[in-house]
C-alpha cells in the first residue's frame, strides 16, 4: 500500500520515475528487474515459436494448394451486376407492354387469346433458354452455333470478360428472347390456333433467335469477326455491330412474323384498300398505347443495359438520351405522315412510329449524336407508315404492324450506323469504354465501311431468317394446328380455345360480337323464356 499511495496520496509520475531511479541504484533490485524481464522476453518468444508452428502445419498447406489461380475474370463486379439485373428487370417489364399493345389493336373476341399467348410463350421461352438457347447463342462453338453451358452446367463465374455474374446475363439475355418470341406473335393474331403457337414458338424460342443470333452477339460469331485475319471477308477490315439488337432482336422477330402472316393468310373478313375495304379496327386503343409507352419505358433497360456495364458513366447516359430522342422524332414523323393522307392524327400511326424509332436506334445507340439520333428516328417514323401501306397492298394482314416496326424499321436502323456513327466512340467496358478505335459512318468522312459491313450482316440475318422461319411455318401449318378452323374463327378465339371471354359481362359493340358469343346470349334467352312459360 506503501508503493503506491504516500501520506494517503496517489504518486505522481515524476515521483514514480524517482522511486524507480531510487531502487535501480539497489543491486537486489536490479537481479529482480533483470528476472522479470528475461521470463516475459522467454514467454513473448515461445508465443510466437507455437503460432509459427501450428500455421505451418495446419494452415500453409491449405493455401497453397487450395485451387487454381484467381483470374480477373472470375472475379465478379458487384455494380455492374446489379446494373445488369435492374436492366434485365425493365426490359421482362416489356412483356406487359407487348400484351397490352397486342390486346388493344386485337378484336375484343380475341383478347384472352392474347392474353394466353404472350404469358405461356414468356414461361416456354425461358425453359428453352435456360435448356439449350443460351448455350447455343452465348458459348464458344465453330462461328456458326454454340456447343457449351446446356442446362447452365459447367458456367463461369462471370460471362467472358464482362465481370458480370454469369446467371445475371442469363437473364437479360432471356429478356431478350422473350422479345422476339412476342413480336413474333403480333402479326399472327385474331387466326393463330393456340397448339400451332406452342409449336412455332419452340422453333423460335429454342433455335431460329438463338442460332442466328450466335453469328452476331456470340463470342466467335461469324459476323461478328468478319473483316478480321483468318475470319470473313478480311479485307473489309469491319465487323458486323448490331448494340442492342435492331437486326438480332427485332429484324429477327420481324421476318419471322411476316412468314407467319404469309402462311396463314388473312382474317376472315379483312378486306384490304385495294379490294375496296380498310383494316380491321382495334377494339381498346387506351389499352393499346399505354402498352407501348411502357415499351418505352421498358426500353431504358434494352438499350442502357446492353452496356452491361454502370463503369461507362458517360456511355449509358448517351445511350439514353439518343434512345428518347430517336423515339419523339419518330412519332412526330409518323403522325404528321399519316395526316397528310388521311387528314386525321392518328393514334395508331403515332404509338407506332415512337415504337419504330425505339427499334431503330437500338442498333446505332452506342456510336451516334443526339442530332443523327433524331435524325434517323425521323426517318423510321416515316417508314413505318410506308410499311403499313406496303403489307396493305401486298394484301398480308399484321394486326399489329409488327413487320413494318420491328422489320423494317430494324434494318433500316442496322443500316443507319453506317450513316451517322459520329468517329468518337468505340466499345463499352466493365470499367470504363474504349474509343481507340471508333467507328465512323459515311455522313461523318468515314467512308462505306461501316455502311458495307451493315449491309452484308443485315441482309444474310434477314435473308436466312425469312427462309427458315417459311420453312417452319409450312411445317406447322401442315399438322394443321397453325390456323384456326372457319368456325373456330367466327365463333371467336377467346371462347374456341380458351372458353372464356376477356369482357363476358358486357358487349362493346354489336359489330366486335363474335358468333359464338350471340348464340350463347340467344341460347340463354331461349332457357330463359322457356322457364317464364313454365312458372306462369
Amino acid at each position: 500500500m506503501s508503493a503506491i499511495v504516500h501520506e494517503g496520496k496517489k504518486l505522481s509520475l515524476s515521483q514514480k520515475f524517482s522511486r524507480l531511479s531510487v531502487r535501480m541504484r539497489d543491486p537486489e533490485w536490479r537481479r529482480y528487474a533483470k528476472t522479470v524481464f528475461a521470463g516475459k522476453a522467454l514467454g513473448l518468444a515461445l508465443v510466437l515459436l507455437i503460432m509459427a508452428a501450428v500455421s505451418g502445419l495446419f494452415f500453409a498447406h491449405v493455401y497453397a494448394d487450395s485451387g487454381p489461380e484467381v483470374k480477373a475474370a472470375d472475379v465478379v463486379n458487384p455494380v455492374n451486376t446489379a446494373w445488369t439485373l435492374i436492366a434485365a428487370f425493365l426490359v421482362f417489364g416489356m412483356q406487359v407492354g407487348f400484351t397490352m399493345l397486342e390486346a388493344g389493336f386485337c378484336r375484343s373476341r380475341e383478347t384472352v387469346n392474347v392474353l394466353m399467348e404472350c404469358v405461356v410463350d414468356t414461361c416456354l421461352c425461358g425453359i428453352l433458354f435456360y435448356a439449350i438457347g443460351f448455350a447455343f447463342m452465348f458459348s464458344h462453338g465453330n462461328g456458326f452455333i454454340g456447343h457449351h453451358w446446356f442446362f447452365l452446367k459447367d458456367a463461369p463465374a462471370t460471362y467472358e470478360t464482362t465481370g458480370v455474374a454469369f446467371l445475371a446475363v442469363w437473364i437479360f439475355q432471356f429478356a431478350f428472347a422473350d422479345t422476339c418470341s412476342t413480336i413474333t406473335s403480333g402479326a399472327m393474331i385474331g387466326r393463330t390456333g393456340f397448339v400451332g403457337d406452342l409449336l412455332y414458338s419452340l422453333a423460335v424460342s429454342g433455335f431460329i433467335y438463338p442460332i442466328i443470333g450466335h453469328w452476331a452477339w456470340g463470342p466467335d460469331g461469324w459476323l461478328a469477326l468478319m473483316g478480321s485475319d483468318g475470319h470473313f471477308f478480311p479485307s473489309l477490315g469491319m465487323g458486323f455491330h448490331d448494340f442492342a439488337g435492331s437486326t438480332v432482336v427485332h429484324t429477327i422477330g420481324g421476318f419471322i412474323a411476316l412468314a407467319g402472316s404469309i402462311v396463314l393468310g388473312p382474317r376472315l373478313g379483312r378486306k384490304f384498300k385495294r379490294d375496296g375495304g380498310a383494316p380491321m379496327l382495334p377494339h381498346d386503343l387506351t389499352i393499346a398505347v399505354s402498352g407501348g409507352l411502357i415499351l418505352w419505358f421498358g426500353w431504358y433497360g434494352f438499350n442502357p443495359g446492353s452496356t452491361l456495364s454502370a463503369m461507362d458513366f458517360e456511355g449509358i447516359g448517351r445511350v439514353a438520351a439518343n434512345t428518347t430522342l430517336a423515339a419523339c422524332a419518330a412519332g412526330l414523323t409518323a403522325m404528321f405522315w399519316a395526316y397528310m393522307s388521311s387528314k386525321k392524327w392518328d393514334a395508331g400511326f403515332t404509338t407506332n412510329g415512337f415504337l419504330a424509332g425505339l427499334v431503330a436506334i437500338t442498333c446505332p445507340c452506342y456510336w451516334v449524336s443526339p442530332t443523327g439520333a433524331i435524325l434517323l428516328g425521323g426517318i423510321a417514323g416515316v417508314l413505318v407508315v410506308l410499311g403499313v401501306e406496303l403489307l396493305e397492298w401486298l394484301r398480308i394482314d399484321d394486326p399489329i404492324g409488327a413487320v413494318p416496326v420491328h422489320g423494317f424499321c430494324g434494318i433500316w436502323g442496322t443500316l443507319s450506323l453506317g450513316l451517322f456513327a459520329c468517329g468518337k466512340y468505340g466499345a463499352t467496358g466493365p470499367v470504363s469504354p474504349d474509343n481507340s478505335a471508333p467507328l465512323k459512318g459515311l455522313f461523318y468522312g468515314g467512308g462505306t465501311q461501316v455502311l458495307a459491313a451493315q449491309a452484308i450482316g443485315s441482309a444474310v440475318i434477314t435473308l436466312a431468317t425469312f427462309a427458315v422461319a417459311m420453312a417452319v411455318m409450312y411445317a406447322v401449318n401442315a399438322t394443321g394446328t397453325l390456323r384456326v378452323s372457319e368456325e373456330g374463327e367466327l365463333y371467336g378465339l377467346d371462347l374456341h380455345e380458351h372458353g372464356i371471354s376477356a369482357y363476358p359481362e358486357y358487349v362493346i359493340s354489336s359489330l366486335a360480337m363474335p358468333k359464338g358469343m350471340a348464340e350463347q346470349h340467344a341460347m340463354a334467352t331461349k332457357t330463359t323464356s322457356h322457364t317464364e312459360k313454365i312458372t306462369t
